[in-house]
């Protein structure tokens, strides 16, 4: 909207403009028509200087508010900021303060915490070496908590039953189950480098009416080629049940592994009565830790591979032991239910021939542990070793450097557990039973 001043310019410019059409008319004798032409291009050019002159004006003025507007911003940006100095100042005050009281509290609550967490951790291992001593008595080997840093490798043994056939090996065998002559062991193994243990593994040992003790691998194989290994495998997850539970009483932070041979798992009838037993211990699966051997873990045996996914399905896990090659699936074992990879020292330091490695044995600890599984190095039997596998960063090791299998207490193995149906006798083709055995353990005396 035009301003009063608008108004008074353009009518001052109309009589200037109609002053000079007078003026040329009547003094310089121009026509009446040229002397109003030269007037209203004389209004028009004041027109035009007054219009030019009133933009300039215009954008004077709109550049002036532009700087007083950035000059207002500028001081209210500055005040919100000694607004918020001030503000700041208000709020960590008090924190401040509140920290100077709080701290002392603090560092006395995280060092009784520490102290709490020592405590525990001194009755966890109080309550491991008193089960230990409940377990073994009062061996030297458990008498500190810790396995031996140093026990010797006892000399090979001579196989005192390579004589006698398999039938009749299988008749001792049945024999020591009735009378109570299968004796479980327990090997420890340990957590490297502390070497305190964390698991046994069960192994069962033949006793002989005179009390002499025969080791797994010299009767195992003639166990497995007359079927009597079913019994037995029964009888070791009997006793690893009964010492798990005297174990668990006092410590949870233990497990048993044992071993079930590939004619178990491949025996329906085997296994429903295995399974049977396990189905009332439930609650302790994640506890047990069936051991395979490598080559049976990949047998293609449908029963056998139908057994361990009962297994699995029950709760249970597998280690995988007897690795005779490095050619190993980290991702497949894992869906199968395995946790444990058990690897001979000898193997791993690579001073016995490998086949088929995937990847060096030094970075196998951290391929498996992407995956859940641990490495345990077994068959550790002497110091220099067990110093070679420190670099490997494994978890466990196994052998008798930390303490060779040693004999259960006998009366522990009496608790009450879910028990296996008694194994059948089959008929032996002698005239009499009890006096081939007499004779079987007279012959087996003079050849040891």
């Amino acid at each position: 909207m035009l301003g009063k001043g608008f108004y008074f310019i353009a009518f001052c410019m109309t009589l200037i403009a109609a002053s000079a059409g007078a003026a040329l008319h009547y003094a310089a004798g121009i026509s009446a028509v040229e002397a109003a032409f030269c007037a209203l291009a004389l209004l028009f050019g004041l027109l035009a200087v007054e219009s030019v002159s009133a933009r300039a004006r215009d954008r004077a003025e709109t550049n002036e508010r532009i700087e007083s507007l950035a000059r207002a911003c500028a001081e209210i940006a500055r005040q919100v900021s000694d607004l918020n100095i001030r503000i700041d100042k208000v709020e960590t005050a008090p924190a401040q303060e509140l920290k100077s009281h709080t701290d002392p509290i603090t560092k006395e609550i995280g060092d009784l915490a520490t102290l709490v967490e020592d405590l525990a951790k001194t009755v966890s291992e109080h309550d491991s070496l008193l089960a230990q001593k409940q377990i073994f008595g009062n061996s030297p080997a458990v008498a500190t908590g810790t396995v031996p840093s140093a026990t010797p490798a006892p000399p090979p043994a001579v196989n005192p039953l390579g004589q006698l056939k398999d039938n009749e090996v299988a008749v001792l065998i049945r024999d020591a189950l009735e009378n109570e002559r299968i004796d479980v062991h327990l090997q420890p193994i340990v957590t490297l480098p502390q070497r305190k243990v964390r698991f046994y593994e069960a192994v069962s040992r033949l006793r002989l009416p005179e009390g002499k003790l025969i080791e797994a691998k010299h009767f195992i194989g003639a166990a497995r080629r007359s079927s009597a290994v079913l019994p037995l495998d029964e009888n070791l997850v009997n006793s690893s049940l009964q010492v798990f539970r005297r174990l668990a009483a006092k410590s949870r932070d233990v497990g048993i592994f044992f071993n079930l041979a590939p004619e178990t798992l491949s025996d329906r009838a085997a296994m429903t009565a295995i399974m049977d037993a396990l189905d009332e211990n439930k609650s302790i699966a994640p506890s047990l830790f069936v051991e395979i051997a490598q080559s049976d873990f990949r047998s293609p045996n449908a029963v056998h591979r139908e057994s361990l996914h009962q297994l699995r399905e029950h709760g249970f896990r597998f280690a995988i032991d007897h690795v005779s090659d490095l050619h190993i699936d980290p991702q497949a074992m894992a869906e199968r239910g395995v946790r444990y990879l058990k690897i001979s020292a000898e193997l791993l330091l690579g001073r016995v021939p490998q086949t088929g490695a995937q990847v060096h044995p030094a970075d196998l600890v951290d391929l498996l542990g992407r995956y859940g599984i641990d490495l345990i190095a077994e068959k550790v039997e002497n110091e220099a070793t067990a110093v070679d596998l420190l670099d490997y960063n494994l978890g466990f090791g196994q052998g008798t450097l930390f303490s060779p299998p040693r004999p259960i207490r006998s009366d522990l193995l009496k608790a009450e557990v879910t028990e296996f149906p008694a194994p059948e006798m089959k008929p032996v083709e002698t005239v009499s039973r009890q006096n081939d055995i007499s004779k079987l353990a007279a012959r087996t005396v003079r050849r040891a």
